[in-house]
């Protein structure tokens, strides 16, 4: 029997790249996805992703979305409560899962975070991507028909007319050297709407883009038709 895994869910690139690895597996099934959803604006919590984005993205992957809802100013305790809850929501749904799977790349401090919150709640983790060589990874994305584009920028560590960009071949050859291709140090999150993972593309469409906190550039999705 494979393993049920619960993924944790952006909406961006490496969420959906993570799901994608994980179904190459054949000991692996991927039941479920987690979302984290701030409850003032009800999107991603980095990413800025809406809500019927992400609940989009798990309809075009042919899975239930599970959301966990915190505060805008949500410290560590906080964080851990909801998604406490919302991994007790999971064992009752699927009573032999045991695994959470996130898209972590190379940041050992997070990495060593989750892994012992998820043993407090006798979880164990995954992290597919974890110790992939960036600029390949990025290049096999797009290779392997990912499609996304940026939906925060960090303009502390990278220009804001990067905002709404394309993640695409043109993207990372623009990329400042000192910026991570994959924006795992936070310098850019982004929105999937097409890849191997979804059984057809989304239909979004781009909305404006405001600097949030004097340093985030966020770049608004919506799904086509959708007032709003």
């Amino acid at each position: 029997m494979a393993m049920q895994v619960l993924l944790a869910w952006s909406g961006g690139k490496d969420a959906a790249w993570a799901l994608h690895t994980l179904r190459q597996r054949g000991e692996v099934e991927v039941v479920g996805l987690l979302s984290t959803v701030t409850r003032e604006d009800g999107r991603a919590s980095l990413q800025g992703v809406r809500r019927e984005v992400l609940q989009a993205q798990a309809r075009a992957a042919g899975l239930p979305l599970l959301e966990a809802s915190i505060p805008a100013q949500c410290d560590n305790a906080t964080y851990a409560a909801a998604m406490q809850a919302v991994l007790e929501e999971a064992k009752a749904r699927w009573p032999g899962i045991r695994h959470a799977a996130f898209g972590d790349l190379f940041l050992e401090d997070i990495r060593a975070w989750r892994e012992q919150r998820l043993a407090e709640a006798g979880w164990e983790l995954l992290v597919p991507l974890f110790g992939s060589d960036t600029a390949a990874l990025a290049r096999e994305m797009q290779a392997g028909g990912l499609r996304a584009r940026l939906s925060c920028v960090d303009t502390a560590q990278l220009d804001a007319g990067f905002a709404g960009r394309d993640f695409d071949a043109d993207f990372l050859d623009a990329l400042p050297a000192n910026v991570d291709p994959c924006g795992e140090n936070g310098e850019f999150h982004s929105c999937v709407w097409a890849g191997p993972m979804f059984a057809a593309p989304l239909q979004l469409e781009r909305g404006g883009t405001e600097l949030r906190d004097g340093r985030y550039a966020f770049t608004d999705y919506r799904l086509a038709g959708q007032a709003g």
